[in-house]
């Protein structure tokens, strides 16, 4: 159903930005938008993990660096039958994680220093069981597509503000105004419904990967608490790239809504809760 589900919204957002093209500049500009979303996921496809990766200063770490947190990622890609991705440190207080890369062959996986330093061993490996969830499923394609494409429609939707659009579009003036005004808040809509979507299934199969479903739900709490008091500077200077982390980096994240890119914590940890119970894991509040 997830995955039904995503494709209809990738397909939305698709439809969004050829609809915003088309009012831009008629069925030249829908071309135009067409040839531009290619361009871009191409570009997305090839560098967004380095990007990323580079954006937050991640350091690669082998063996000898982290040998528990290592050999601990090691571990959970035999578990969830997956090569042994590239593994990064952020130095960042905020204890957060998140995954890149297109496919499970070109992966890595992130952890901030924070999350090792304030979380037990479990429960980084509860996060990290996580992170891998989201390379076995692709998501990190599919979220880096998303980003993209919401993002041209942005950059289309402030075009059309600043030059007028096409004018003759069956809506006339009123039609580009709603394009500058509606079109980049519907992409943001779309793209954070697919990231929620996305962040349940990973934490299912993160789950399934670690066997213990209650090490990942100690570890959501502690880093929602963490993530409101502790600053994540690159993240809150690079919004668009929050929906990677397993708990929003931002500080604007205090309700569950259409407008936030993760589902609650607490709607979470339930699902986590039912589903240790499903394993017959419930042995003390974490188990």
């Amino acid at each position: 159903m997830n995955y039904l589900r995503t494709a209809v919204l990738l397909a939305a957002l698709t439809g969004l930005f050829l609809a915003v093209g088309f009012l831009i500049g008629g069925e030249a500009g829908m071309a135009i938008a067409l040839a531009l979303a290619i361009a871009t996921n191409a570009f997305a496809y090839w560098n967004a993990d380095k990007l990323i990766l580079r954006l937050y200063r991640a350091r690669e770490i082998d063996r000898a660096a982290a040998p528990t947190f290592y050999g601990t990622v090691e571990q959970l890609a035999r578990n969830a039958g997956l090569p042994m991705p590239r593994v990064y440190l952020v130095e960042n207080e905020q204890p957060n994680a998140f995954a890149t890369g297109r496919n499970p062959e070109n992966a890595a996986v992130a952890a901030t220093t924070g999350l090792l330093k304030r979380l037990s061993a479990d429960e980084v490996a509860g996060v990290m069981a996580h992170e891998l969830a989201h390379v076995r499923n692709r998501d990190t394609l599919i979220m880096t597509v998303t980003a993209t494409i919401a993002g041209a429609v942005s950059m289309l939707a402030n075009f059309a503000f600043f030059f007028g659009g096409n004018r003759n579009n069956p809506l006339g003036i009123v039609g580009v105004i709603l394009v500058a005004v509606l079109a980049p808040l519907a992409a943001f809509l779309v793209q954070s419904a697919i990231s929620r979507s996305r962040e349940f299934s990973a934490d299912a199969i993160g789950a399934e990967i670690s066997g213990r479903p209650l090490w990942l739900a100690s570890a959501l709490e502690k880093i929602h608490m963490a993530a409101g008091q502790i600053d994540n500077r690159d993240a809150e200077a690079n919004p668009a790239t929050a929906h990677l982390f397993i708990i929003n980096p931002l500080h604007t994240h205090r309700i569950d809504s259409l407008f936030s890119t993760h589902p609650s914590t607490a709607a979470r940890i339930a699902r986590l809760r039912r589903i240790a119970q499903e394993m017959g894991q419930d042995g003390g509040p974490w188990g």
